[in-house]
């Protein structure tokens, strides 16, 4: 892995344990993920509009089709992850979802893309993925009101990451769809799949509103950040490399719990941190 792709994946982490600490904050309704996909698509616009007009991009039916289906797809893992952090914890959600997806994303590519990483950067994946598990083998919190819930929401989450990073991966690498016009045009096509349950429910959506703007502007704004630096690095990086050092954003995720949420067991959480980092450092040597 190139250094500017490490820096991307890095900065794309620690936007990413952000916008997932004050979206677990708002504890969001479905309206509360219409609303920052509204507010992401408004706020984008300008530079994707931008982008469309000078470098003359043509939008066919196959990119509009390649962008319902990322939109689709990040509709559904948006949802499940927000129903998980309602039942559940940020500790507990946020890891297990983050792991399971890269293992399942770099599973794929080596066995439907073709993609052959070194064995040193496996090896970074495994201990990215092993130090996720030890962050989250805890069975007492397990065994607590929700968890089990709370862990099914996380899993199903991972395989939805899963599917839509190999599609998008497809769409910027293969069909060559520009990174950010995949974004604006997922949140777009998001804030269209989810108006009708605004509508049905709007005075939930008022109330999200009136009690997170402030968390709702900053998701919107964070959100697209942090997948955009992402889909740059996949342009010229394999998403079995890509996909696992993005979880690097547990360790800073976990960070965060411990110090903003007060949650403790901190030498497990140490051992998987460590871990993960050694797994990054494993991804960029290899």
């Amino acid at each position: 892995m190139t250094g500017s792709a490490l820096t991307l994946i890095l900065a794309a982490a620690v936007t990413h344990a952000t916008w997932n600490f004050l979206n677990k904050h708002a504890g969001g309704h479905a309206t509360f993920t219409w609303l920052v996909a509204v507010l992401s698509a408004l706020l984008y616009a300008p530079a994707a509009i931008t982008i469309i007009e000078v470098w003359r991009i043509q939008i066919d039916f196959i990119t509009v089709g390649i962008v319902a289906g990322s939109a689709a797809l990040h509709t559904a893992y948006f949802l499940l992850l927000n129903q998980g952090y309602r039942v559940g914890d940020l500790s507990l959600v946020y890891p297990l979802a983050r792991g399971t997806g890269p293992l399942l994303s770099s599973v794929a590519a080596i066995s439907f893309l073709g993609e052959r990483p070194s064995v040193i950067a496996l090896v970074g994946a495994l201990l990215i993925v092993g130090g996720a598990v030890i962050l989250t083998t805890n069975l007492d919190r397990l065994r607590q009101s929700g968890a089990q819930e709370a862990l099914l929401y996380a899993l199903i989450t991972g395989l939805f990451i899963a599917a839509y990073t190999l599609w998008d991966k497809q769409a910027v690498s293969h069909f060559g769809v520009v990174p950010l016009i995949l974004d604006w045009g997922a949140n777009v096509g998001r804030a269209l799949f989810l108006t009708p349950i605004a509508l049905k429910y709007s005075d939930q959506a008022v109330a999200e509103w009136l009690e997170h703007k402030y968390e709702a502007i900053g998701c919107a704004v964070l959100i697209p950040l942090a997948y955009i630096l992402v889909l740059t690095a996949m342009q010229f990086t394999p998403v079995s490399y890509v996909a696992p050092a993005r979880e690097i954003s547990i360790l800073i995720g976990t960070v965060m719990g411990t110090r903003l949420l007060g949650e403790g067991d901190v030498r497990r959480r140490l051992a998987g941190a460590c871990a993960m980092v050694l797994g990054v450092v494993a991804l960029a040597v290899g």
